[in-house]
């Protein structure tokens, strides 16, 4: 009997079959949302910014009569002064509101991309009309952003489905649907970032304008409850407390409420031009696809 040479009878192992994702250039991050992490530094920063406003400037003695913090102010500033250490720590919370706001408006714009993101949709969703998916690719890298970033990786999944013959057209859908969703779930957290300190100052705001206000108020009673005649410095001195304290508590806490919903508004938008463009291009798919 004659033996077969094992090497000759060996099957050679199949060569695995190159993936569309190999095919397919990788996905790219395409958005530069720039933002601050730490939050807490912020914070320090504004209270190291704000005592030395209060204590260097404010409290001047310029400022005052007889050239000492401890007479009469003379301007606004020395009355601010007078306002007692609450002042520094109203200070700092409406310096967190400024700065973090100016910080969310740079995240947003860079977000936001290098046009107009009404016109991107708009051009995006034309391309998908024509069903030119490499053109829309490519106009996504031009406008970058937050936006761009989610669609272009739609995009790759699309191109990779586009070439799938072992899934079904549902589950097909399915994957682009939940390509979307993951896309956006990675994107949106930087947007919204600090956001939620903004909101907890909206309230914090008012509620320590609110204790100064009630602590000026106190020193204004116990001044009038002197035996004779009223300490009129004490008086003036608790109610410049009181009025000082209140026009912090409502300038921080107006200044947030503004400062989020302008915000959150913006990300609103980014949202729905995300879902706007999710829906097209898996409406697309289901059209030109059998």
């Amino acid at each position: 009997m004659e033996s077969k040479d094992p090497k000759a009878t060996a099957v050679k192992p199949a060569a695995p079959a190159t993936s569309m994702a190999a095919k397919i250039k990788k996905e790219e991050k395409i958005s530069n949302v720039r933002g601050i992490r730490n939050a807490f530094i912020v914070i320090i920063a504004c209270a190291i910014a704000a005592v030395c406003i209060f204590l260097f400037g404010m409290g001047y003695g310029g400022n005052f009569e007889g050239g000492s913090n401890d007479g009469h102010p003379l301007n606004l500033a020395g009355t601010v002064y007078k306002g007692g250490f609450i002042v520094p720590i109203l200070m700092t919370l409406l310096l967190t509101v400024i700065v973090l706001s100016i910080e969310r408006w740079i995240a947003i714009s860079s977000a936001s991309g290098k046009g107009n993101t009404t016109k991107f949709v708009a051009d995006i969703k034309a391309d998908l009309a024509k069903n030119n998916i490499d053109a829309a690719m490519q106009r996504c890298k031009q406008q970058k952003g937050s936006v761009a970033s989610v669609v272009y990786n739609t995009l790759v999944k699309y191109k990779e489905m586009d070439q799938n013959t072992v899934l079904s057209k549902e589950q097909k859908l399915t994957t682009l649907r939940n390509e979307v969703e993951e896309a956006t779930a990675l994107e949106m957290p930087s947007l919204s970032q600090n956001l939620p300190i903004i909101a907890t100052l909206t309230t914090l705001g008012t509620l320590v304008g609110l204790l100064g206000t009630v602590m000026g108020m106190i020193k204004s009673f116990q001044a009038l409850a002197t035996s004779g005649s009223p300490d009129s410095t004490e008086l003036s001195t608790g109610i410049s407390e009181a009025l000082v304290n209140t026009a912090f508590g409502i300038a921080t806490g107006a200044f947030a409420v503004i400062s989020y919903n302008f915000f959150t508004n913006k990300i609103d938008n980014l949202t729905y031009a995300i879902d706007e463009i999710g829906f097209s291009i898996v409406a697309t798919f289901a059209a030109t696809h059998k």
